[in-house]
């Protein structure tokens, strides 16, 4: 048998093995994605108060550890690095809906290469695991859809289309994990 098989089989197997958890987190994506979409402008403004937190969290993080190894390569730069995370995350968390606009333009940016990354995931599974792969596929086109929605809409979409693009991204993916783990369910059957 050649390696090619051998390494494919693993792969079949492995998933197999771990479908429930594929589909869990296909479930949760959709559960969440319903509810973003139903209350667009809530979940916009979680989003940047989330993004806000995160950026601040790792610029703290990345400010502790650029004193701590202050006498690292690169220093200055780390800490402009630092310094800028926690600014950005509390301008986003001082003024969230003024971030939305900002996030807005990030997500466009985002849905392009998750886009691109997923059409290109599909095409690369096609042949392997299961007939299933046009979920992948779907789900890439979707989102860059979505990305030309955004940008045909701004800057008056900003307030709702974060909350109700991240929801209908987050539906359509877990729509494609489920679809992936019911398939990989199966895929012992093939082995």
């Amino acid at each position: 048998m050649s390696t090619d098989q051998d390494f494919e089989r693993a792969i079949k197997s492995a998933l197999h093995t771990h479908w429930v958890l594929f589909l869990i987190e296909g479930l949760v994506l959709v559960l969440l994605g319903a509810i973003a979409i139903v209350v667009p402008p809530l979940a916009t403004l979680t989003y940047t108060i989330l993004i806000g937190w995160v950026f601040l969290i790792s610029g703290a993080v990345g400010l502790v550890t650029t004193f701590w190894m202050r006498h690292a390569p690169g220093f200055w730069w780390s800490l402009l690095s630092a310094v800028i995370a926690i600014l950005a995350g509390l301008l986003l968390l001082g003024w969230p809906v003024t971030g939305a606009l900002s996030l807005t333009l990030v997500l466009t940016a985002f849905f392009i290469v998750e886009g691109i990354a997923s059409i290109m995931y599909a095409i690369e599974h096609r042949n392997q695991l299961s007939g299933r792969w046009g979920w992948m596929l779907l789900s890439g086109i979707v989102d860059l859809i979505l990305a030309a929605i955004i940008i045909a809409g701004l800057p008056g979409t900003a307030a709702w289309a974060l909350g109700l693009l991240v929801g209908i991204n987050m539906l359509f993916g877990g729509a494609a994990m489920i679809g992936m783990a019911l398939a990989a369910r199966h895929a012992v059957e093939t082995l």
